[in-house]
């Protein structure tokens, strides 16, 4: 019988495979590095002796560098990933996770100006944030006093079988302390911190409802980021007329005690807050509309 005897594999030969499979593994890396550095060079519509300007690096080097030859220092791509805006984990992602999905996303983004970027990010929050149906299940009306949103908010959560929720109230109740008290001992900014803690408490524990939410939410941004992915935001607007006259026919005079110019203060706020306010997923104008007129109109939007 025909017997085969293996040849043990020494120390030396199993030291020499790692180092092929090093090298192999190196070289590899050293290819789809010099790849990602040529398709963002390309994207960014940069040629090779722009870069190799910005980053402060010879063209040559560079060349080497896109045909995955040689070797680079971290410094090295330091400098080139400045001169190519992108971050150093961007340009050494592994090629399996960029997918052309995430490129021509990156791509798309790198087109728009910087004040398009904000409402991108806004609607992602919203349409991915959480499911819609999740989201809609709480429903947050937002704008100046004087818009409607407490009498069609409360009529809107009985129609929907759900919890009405005033955010002003709730503050007042966690604390103890009527809201110009609070700002009179806290300041604006203190009094931003209080309402961003109790708006996350009645996210936390109303999966359902209608929130009603103070003007100046939108003044605070993460606490307006948290409103709008976590409801459906609607902007209750009107006009600055009505939202005065509104206001004093409610019995409160405190909008005109000892300021005459009042209405052209109103009309700022308006003016300042409305690109603000617009961020909402949608909106109702109540100016001139009788109070049925208006929640036929939210009613719609809301639960159809």
């Amino acid at each position: 019988m025909n017997t085969r005897t293996e040849t043990p594999t020494s120390p030396n030969d199993a030291d020499q495979t790692a180092e092929a499979r090093d090298e192999r593994d190196d070289g590899e890396f050293l290819m789809s590095l010099g790849k990602r550095v040529r398709e963002i060079r390309d994207r960014r519509g940069m040629t090779r002796k722009l870069v190799a300007r910005e980053a402060g690096v010879s063209e040559r080097h560079l060349a080497h560098l896109e045909a995955g030859e040689g070797n680079v220092s971290i410094v090295l791509l330091r400098h080139i990933t400045r001169a190519l805006d992108v971050s150093l984990i961007e340009l050494l992602a592994p090629e399996a996770e960029d997918t052309v999905e995430k490129r021509l996303i990156r791509r798309f983004l790198e087109r728009l100006p910087q004040h398009r970027l904000e409402e991108v990010v806004f609607r992602l929050m919203r349409d991915f944030g959480h499911e819609e149906a999740v989201r809609r299940k709480r429903v947050a009306l937002i704008g100046l006093r004087g818009a409607g949103k407490s009498t069609l908010g409360n009529r809107l959560a009985k129609e929907m079988g759900v919890g009405f929720i005033e955010l002003d109230r709730e503050i007042e109740r966690e604390t103890g302390m009527p809201a110009s008290e609070l700002f009179a001992l806290y300041g604006q900014a203190g009094y931003r911190r209080i309402e961003q803690r109790t708006l996350e408490r009645v996210i936390r524990d109303n999966e359902r409802g209608v929130i009603s939410v103070g003007g100046g939410v939108v003044a605070q941004q993460e606490t307006y980021d948290m409103l709008l992915s976590n409801c459906l935001t609607v902007w209750v607007k009107a006009q600055p007329e009505e939202h005065m006259a509104r206001v004093m026919a409610q019995g409160d005079l405190r909008p005109m005690a000892g300021n005459d110019e009042a209405m052209e203060d109103l009309k700022r706020i308006l003016e300042a807050r409305e690109p603000l306010y617009a961020k909402a997923d949608t909106v109702i104008d109540t100016s001139g509309e009788t109070v049925d007129e208006s929640f036929m109109k939210l009613r719609q939007l809301v639960m159809s």
